[in-house]
C-alpha cells in the first residue's frame, strides 16, 4: 500500500491571524524566540497496491487542486511512502 501525506498551508502572501493569536500566546508565555508560526492541514490518503508512482502523483495533485486546497489562498506539498499492511 502506498500511502500519500498531503500538507495544506497559506500562501506567504495570505495573513493567517490564527497563526498570528497562537505566535501571540506563545510570546506572553516567554516563548519569544520563535519568528514565524504556520497552521495548516493535513491528510492522508492511502492507495490501493498497483499503482505507479506516476499514477499517484498524478491523483494527488488533482485531488489536492479540486478538492483539499484553495488555490487562491493555498499552497500545498505532499510526502509519498509505502506502507506495510499490518492486518
Amino acid at each position: 500500500m502506498t500511502v500519500v501525506k498531503v500538507f495544506v498551508n497559506y500562501k506567504e502572501s495570505i495573513l493567517n491571524p490564527e497563526a498570528q493569536a497562537i505566535q501571540q500566546a506563545l510570546g506572553r508565555l516567554g516563548y519569544d524566540n520563535i519568528t514565524q508560526l504556520k497552521v495548516g492541514k493535513s491528510f492522508e490518503l492511502t492507495f490501493a497496491d498497483g499503482m505507479t508512482r506516476e499514477a499517484i502523483e498524478k491523483e494527488v495533485n488533482e485531488i489536492s487542486d479540486r478538492m483539499l486546497a484553495n488555490y487562491n489562498m493555498e499552497n500545498y506539498t505532499y510526502e509519498i511512502s509505502e506502507s506495510e499492511d499490518l492486518s
